[in-house]
């Protein structure tokens, strides 16, 4: 079985201070209605999981999923959304810059971008919240079934140019309707937990010392 089909609903939170203890972690984030529930139901092929809202903005809280093996799943809540209240708005925005600035258990990053309109300023925003943390950042970008052939060639480019030269950020093309890119999401989150996980294994002492 694939590792975000085994993806179950764990708990929901809306306060740093109620974030699990244990486990690791991967984040998933992205500007609203950038297609995000989308591509974690996609992943999952499961087609509620995540919940797809017409109204950009409704979800409000963290919530984690589970693949088992202490390693979770973060769906933060979408950002950027101008009709949502401004101190809804900035409790949004203090709330995530705070978790990837400083959430110990986080391994990696994946940034949802429309492939249409990716690198906004708010995207710009959460990088600069994040990256400063030396973790990876995959940034995927949806609705790629949107765009020609040609389009989607200059929307890989042009997000893979602003970043060239920065192993720490990886790109690629995805979308939901077709199912096309999961495997490439896939390989990629599955090697973070892979890495830290023998980082973790290699840490641990011996019986007996």
């Amino acid at each position: 079985m694939s590792l975000f089909q085994g993806l179950t609903f764990l708990t929901t939170v809306n306060d740093l201070k109620a974030l699990p203890n244990e486990g690791i972690e991967v984040a998933f984030a992205g500007r609203s209605n950038a297609g995000k529930s989308s591509a974690i139901n996609t992943l999952a092929n499961h087609t509620r999981l995540a919940f797809v809202s017409k109204t950009p903005g409704r979800t409000q809280h963290i919530n984690y999923f589970d693949f088992g093996q202490s390693r979770r799943l973060v769906d933060l809540p979408g950002y950027g959304y101008a009709a949502v209240p401004e101190a809804v708005r900035k409790h949004w925005q203090g709330l995530l810059g705070k978790y990837l600035e400083t959430r110990p258990n986080l391994i990696g990053l994946v940034l949802i971008m429309d492939s249409r309109r990716p690198l906004t300023d708010l995207d710009r925003v959460m990088l600069d919240f994040f990256l400063p943390t030396g973790k990876p950042v995959h940034c995927v970008l949806t609705k790629s079934d949107k765009l020609n052939n040609q389009e989607k060639v200059q929307a890989l480019r042009s997000v893979k140019d602003e970043f060239k030269g920065n192993p720490q950020i990886t790109v690629q093309l995805f979308s939901s309707s077709k199912k096309q890119g999961v495997t490439e999401v896939e390989q990629v989150v599955g090697g973070w937990f892979e890495e830290i996980m023998q980082q973790l294994a290699a840490s641990e002492p011996m019986d007996g010392e």
